[in-house]
């Protein structure tokens, strides 16, 4: 009798065993010495949650330079463009692959803005100007817990490509357990200046470098920003019925890419204006049967497909580069903002903090 209840006992337990969830790995943080930038030492730091997935992040640009995630038969990929060395995410052929953009992300119409009756001439009109956020050495703090995370900070000084105030920029990336890299960002300023940032992370969730023309994308946005062909909006918002930019249902991203010219390169006015965290877009890839859908706070979508790259450019694992081989899905406030009095404010005042989050989420069917 009791070798029976031992056995029953002993089913039993194998029962609650395979029942229960099982995590692959502990969330755990790890570093690498990645290389040397300007007399600094720089890390890659590795995320990981309980289900295996993984972030990588480089303190040089608080730059994501990968992400491993499943495709539906549970192998991981890494869904994003990303080069083997610090030496050419430093280079000329890096188009801020995965990297933090500010003080302002996008454009800004002619260098220049007037804000409290001064105008400031800036060191660029595009993504901050030639030694912008992407090529500044950010602090890096880890957060370990259930949850990893890491904290990065960096110091804009008052007059920093031409744009005024000292400001403490920080971005919390977390890698949470259902799969999702949420993005905190915040700041604060002792002046007032306009502020707009965003990662540009190129996604190819078949964990390759190929057209991206047969991914399923949807976007909640019923407008975008007119722009002239060197991408500088106009202030205008128009509508995307009856457009090749209308991507309101799930639309193959290349059935009407070239009618949108060299590929796409543009602003969404998404329909969440609230400032709390909504849906934006919804990206499927079908031979691997990844899917991300994109929530944030902010109320601007660029969508960019990588229209400059090509076979010249080589990247991880020796895979180069081809048009339209990667989407970029940056959420941000729109572009021109200072320029445009009818375009949501982007001016941080002292005694003012700056927030905004996105989120990243990753499955498969």
């Amino acid at each position: 009798m009791k070798k029976v209840l031992v056995s029953i006992a002993a089913c039993l337990l194998i029962i609650v065993a395979y029942a229960k969830p099982h995590p692959i790995s502990k969330p755990s943080i790890t570093k690498i010495l990645y290389g040397e930038a300007e007399g600094k030492q720089i890390y890659q730091y590795t995320l990981t949650n309980s289900n295996g997935m993984q972030i990588k992040v480089i303190n040089y640009g608080a730059t994501i330079t990968d992400i491993l995630t499943p495709d539906r038969d549970k192998k991981l990929g890494d869904v994003v463009l990303g080069f083997d060395s610090l030496k050419q995410y430093m280079g000329r052929d890096n188009a801020l692959l995965g990297a933090m953009v500010g003080r302002v992300a996008n454009r800004i119409s002619n260098k220049r803005f007037t804000l409290d009756g001064t105008e400031y001439v800036l060191a660029s009109n595009i993504h901050g100007g030639p030694k912008g956020f992407d090529k500044q050495i950010w602090n890096i703090v880890e957060i370990p817990g259930k949850e990893v995370a890491l904290k990065l900070t960096y110091f804009s000084k008052d007059g920093e490509m031409g744009y005024p105030g000292n400001l403490n920029v920080t971005v919390i990336y977390t890698l949470t357990n259902n799969n999702e890299l949420k993005l905190n960002y915040s700041a604060t300023t002792d002046k007032a200046t306009p502020v707009v940032l965003t990662n540009h992370t190129y996604f190819n969730l078949s964990g390759t470098t190929e057209n991206v023309s047969d991914w399923q994308l949807t976007i909640l946005a019923d407008q975008y920003l007119e722009a002239d062909k060197d991408v500088m909006p106009s202030g205008k918002l128009l509508d995307v019925k009856g457009t090749p930019f209308d991507f309101t249902q799930p639309t193959a991203v290349g059935k009407n890419i070239a009618a949108a010219g060299n590929g796409y390169d543009l602003s969404y006015a998404l329909r969440n204006k609230s400032g709390k965290i909504a849906l934006a877009a919804t990206a499927y890839e079908p031979v691997s049967g990844r899917v991300m859908q994109v929530f944030t706070t902010e109320p601007g979508l660029v969508v960019y497909t990588g229209n400059h790259f090509s076979e010249r450019i080589i990247g991880r694992n020796g895979q180069h580069f081809n048009k339209w081989g990667a989407l970029c899905l940056e959420t941000m406030h729109y572009p021109d903002s200072p320029n445009h009095s009818n375009f949501p404010n982007v001016i941080l005042r002292p005694g003012e903090t700056f927030k905004s989050e996105t989120i990243y989420k990753f499955s498969t069917k």
